[in-house]
């Protein structure tokens, strides 16, 4: 950590980006700590007020002793988007300037923030409702009805990055490459600040998402997934909380305790995964820290 430190500048705001477990959030309180930095978080799963231990969303006692901003701010009926989460973080740019640690695990996030992101209407009610559907019943057909410069950018492998996009194609007969190609100057500039991305080994990686997970079960986990059972809603963006699924179908009787966390542990490792193909795709230009 010391090593870490030292290489990290103390006056250009910090982007720390790394696939979850990798560390990011000890680094950032560490950072935090030697030059009075505030925390602000860059994951699209820890801005839910209703998930803390399953998200990984830094403890109360490291909230009360640096600030930390943009997390649990979100309710679960609220829309919530990349777009609201740019408007966000600019705002606390223009509070704070540059004494600042982003951290996260989204990708897009950070794209948003150092590339510019377009300014796209909202998607209505309806289609998104028919979008949910269709993404559960026929992603291929999902796929195709993208037009192709779209279909040749976005994450095909990702089905909330595929519905995105027909969403937007849905509600505004342009697609998301096109939209895309009138993106405004971004809100930082890469170059003005300390991009940095952590990189552990994957063997390494998926050790400490196996005992986080362990940790998450002994710290109470089941109590806070059972919370938000009475308003569960399998397809509604905050219960895209990785492990999610696999904890209510325990308490809904489906399977047994040590089943629910095997699965939990191999839909993370599959999720860092994807982050790491982001990561090493479009983070090339960042500086790697283990």
């Amino acid at each position: 950590m010391v090593a870490q430190l030292a290489r990290v500048s103390r006056d250009a705001p910090v982007l720390l980006a790394g696939p979850t477990a990798s560390g990011k959030s000890a680094l950032a309180m560490a950072l935090a700590a030697r030059d009075g930095r505030v925390i602000v978080n860059a994951d699209a799963l820890q801005v839910y007020g209703c998930w803390r231990l399953l998200t990984a969303r830094p403890s109360l006692a490291d909230e009360a002793a640096v600030t930390h901003m943009l997390y649990g701010q979100v309710g679960r009926e609220d829309i919530y988007s990349v777009g609201h989460w740019l408007r966000e973080v600019t705002q606390v740019i223009a509070q704070h300037g540059h004494k600042l640690v982003i951290v996260g695990g989204t990708g897009l996030y950070f794209a948003a923030l150092t590339e510019g992101l377009a300014d796209i209407p909202p998607t209505p009610p309806a289609v998104r409702e028919q979008a949910n559907a269709l993404r559960q019943s026929n992603l291929p057909a999902m796929i195709a009805a993208l037009d192709a410069s779209t279909r040749a950018k976005v994450d095909l492998a990702n089905p909330m990055r595929v519905q995105r996009a027909w969403e937007v194609q849905a509600t505004t007969g342009m697609g998301l490459a096109a939209w895309q190609a009138q993106t405004p100057p971004p809100t930082l500039h890469l170059q003005d600040c300390e991009a940095l991305v952590m990189r552990p080994e994957v063997a390494i990686l998926n050790a400490r998402i196996d005992q986080r997970l362990d940790l998450m079960v002994k710290s109470g986990v089941l109590a806070e997934v059972r919370a938000n059972l009475s308003n569960w809603a399998p397809h509604a963006p905050w219960a895209q909380a990785i492990g999610a699924d696999a904890f209510v179908a325990h308490l809904s009787g489906n399977c047994a305790l040590d089943a629910a966390v095997a699965t939990a542990k191999t839909a993370t490792h599959q999720y860092a995964k994807r982050q790491r193909t982001w990561l090493r795709n479009r983070m090339a230009d960042w500086r790697e820290i283990a």
